[in-house]
């Protein structure tokens, strides 16, 4: 059984004139990253907020680690927000240390974690520089650092790639895909789906207030393949299309390279064995490649949204 460390269970919040969460439910397994998607408006801030209990829901139940969500538990979260601020006339280390400390350990314990973390995201020479002198990617390193110092067990990290470099942004992720791996759990909220497919291992895509498309991101692109296939083969590709072709509802040959490997996309139809399709394809051609062609999380997004939005 999946050990779930979050669990949102129709969860309902409205303010004056409107509804920011209705009915939202989903689990969240622990040591995974969990992404939280949607497009502006659709409420995912407020639910942030709800699992950060800054603001209560109006109906449903969170519940953390086995029992209903605390004040206590604000401890065990690390929560960095799309909107971030630093004091700008203290000095980087000085404020870093404020903030661990803000954070519940000693002076000495913080200190130390901090110049290990300085040095993992190469701004140990920032230490003793005033903030107003950080760029942008420096102070949200900063403030990442911040967030996790205190080695929660739930982080909720709101857009933590905004304003980053690529080289910098693959810095972040690596840091964040450690961190799972040493058990943390994440919730990532982030627009960016390129950074979807490549960290998150589940997602809840919200629209409108209410949860539309929920699961393992592996198993949702397979999903939403259309059963479509990508083959490369050298051959004659009329003898491959009239091999194949009876198995496909679509069936579209690309370009031929410099060294006579041929593309081909085949949609089969839903009563279609894909072995026969591959036997028949290897008897006719010979067959180099063979992929699922799986659709991208930003196709998926973009998708959802809109069937959501035609049908409400």
């Amino acid at each position: 059984m999946e050990d779930i460390i979050l669990n949102i269970d129709d969860v309902s919040k409205a303010y004056t004139g409107h509804q920011a969460l209705d009915g939202i439910s989903l689990a969240v397994p622990r040591g995974s990253v969990y992404g939280l998607l949607g497009p502006n408006g659709a409420g995912k801030t407020t639910l942030i907020r709800i699992i950060n209990h800054i603001t209560a829901p109006d109906s449903g139940t969170v519940t953390f680690d086995g029992h209903t969500l605390c004040q206590n538990d604000i401890a065990n979260i690390g929560y960095l927000p799309e909107e971030r601020g630093l004091y700008k006339k203290m000095k980087v280390g000085d404020q870093a240390v404020f903030f661990a400390r803000l954070k519940g350990l000693d002076k000495k314990t913080a200190t130390e974690r901090l110049k290990e973390w300085f040095a993992k995201l190469e701004i140990e020479d920032w230490w003793d520089r005033k903030v107003e002198e950080l760029s942008k990617g420096m102070a949200q390193k900063v403030q990442f650092i911040v967030t996790v110092l205190h080695r929660p067990e739930l982080l909720i990290f709101d857009e933590p790639f905004s304003g980053f470099d690529p080289i910098n942004a693959g810095i972040l992720k690596r840091e964040i895909l450690e961190l799972r791996d040493a058990g943390a759990t994440i919730i990532f909220s982030t627009h960016n789906m390129g950074s979807v497919e490549e960290l998150c291992d589940n997602i809840t895509l919200i629209n409108r207030s209410r949860n539309i498309l929920t699961g393992n991101v592996r198993q949702i692109r397979e999903r939403h393949s259309g059963n479509r296939y990508e083959l490369t083969f050298i051959g004659d590709p009329g003898t491959l299309v009239g091999a194949v072709e009876p198995m496909c509802t679509s069936f579209t040959l690309g370009q031929i390279d410099r060294d006579g490997n041929a593309t081909a996309t085949a949609r089969l139809r839903e009563t279609s064995d894909i072995r026969n399709f591959i036997a028949a394809a290897n008897s006719a051609v010979e067959l180099r490649g063979f992929r699922r062609c799986l659709p991208s999380m930003d196709d998926i997004f973009v998708a959802a949204v809109e069937e959501y939005n035609s049908k409400n």
